[in-house]
């Protein structure tokens, strides 16, 4: 389901989505969950519950004396969400970051640890720039360094789109030097970028960008097929395949978050666990 299609304001369509999540992920709903996580009353919270009850998902939720509070019904089905457990464990993560910048913002909803990595050093100007140069489809002079090239080195890109590759960010661009388009690391820019003309290199342009792939995954085949049974169980695969659709631009970033690296196989099947099945249809996509 879309919010595009619901008809209510940003606020209150949080605040709905994070009863649906609560009540299903937790079995228990209470007004003490959006007075929490929002700042507001308990009148406008138990508005807030009594609303979802009646006008969105009248089947949802029911009243237990026992609990104190709103339980998922045996016909319950989402209408906000798509009610998977990965909404509910985002949810805490998102709690998470905000109380390590916000110590007095009580929102936890669980018991809860998660790894993350360090921040990189982005300076505000760089970013700036840049999305004011995406928005507009404009040249930039940029001095930009990497590890094989450590000193500082003027470039001339036109920025298109952030992207986050689940370790740092970077911004897809047409670089003037090379060519063609490529990623820049937010953090290795230096100096303030100036902003130049406009520009005929828009995403647009950028055909691995726009060209939709699909990686598909398999359980290592390897493992015996009671090991191959639980690896498929984990990762929700069908008929043992995982089919993953991805930009072109991003498919070797896909493959590492999935800690698959297409240049080598662990010796250990148990380590390994998955593999890639169409390798030979995204190596044109693999960086090297």
């Amino acid at each position: 389901m879309t919010t595009t299609s619901w008809p209510y304001r940003w606020d209150l369509l949080l605040r709905y989505r994070l009863i649906e999540i609560v009540a299903l992920w937790e079995g228990r709903l209470t007004t003490n969950h959006l007075i929490t996580a929002f700042g507001i009353g308990r009148q406008q919270a138990s508005k807030d519950i009594n609303f979802y009850a009646r006008e969105i998902a009248p089947l949802n939720l029911e009243y237990d004396q026992q609990l104190k509070g709103y339980k998922p019904t045996a016909d319950f089905h989402p209408q906000l969400t798509s009610g998977t457990a990965d909404e509910y464990l985002h949810l805490l993560n998102r709690n998470r970051d905000l109380n390590s910048t916000f110590e007095t913002l009580n929102i936890n909803t669980a018991h809860m640890e998660v790894l993350s990595v360090p921040s990189r050093a982005i300076e505000p100007e760089v970013l700036r720039t840049i999305i004011y140069a995406a928005r507009k489809q404009q040249r930039l002079e940029v001095d930009y360094v990497s590890v094989s090239d450590p000193n500082r080195e003027g470039r001339i890109i036109t920025p298109h789109t952030l992207v986050y590759n689940g370790m740092r960010w970077h911004v897809r661009a047409w670089c003037e030097k090379h060519g063609d388009y490529r990623d820049f690391v937010l953090s290795r820019f230096r100096g303030t970028p100036e902003t130049l003309s406009a520009s005929k290199h828009g995403v647009e342009s950028d055909s691995d960008w726009n060209r939709r792939v699909t990686i598909k995954i398999r359980p290592d085949t390897r493992l015996s097929p009671e090991q191959r049974k639980v690896v498929a169980r984990d990762y929700g695969m069908q008929r043992n395949l995982l089919t993953l659709e991805t930009r072109a631009a991003l498919v070797q970033y896909a493959l590492k978050l999935m800690q698959l690296d297409p240049a080598s196989i662990d010796s250990d099947p148990r380590a390994q666990q998955i593999i890639i099945s169409n390798l030979a249809e995204l190596k044109p996509y693999l960086f090297g």
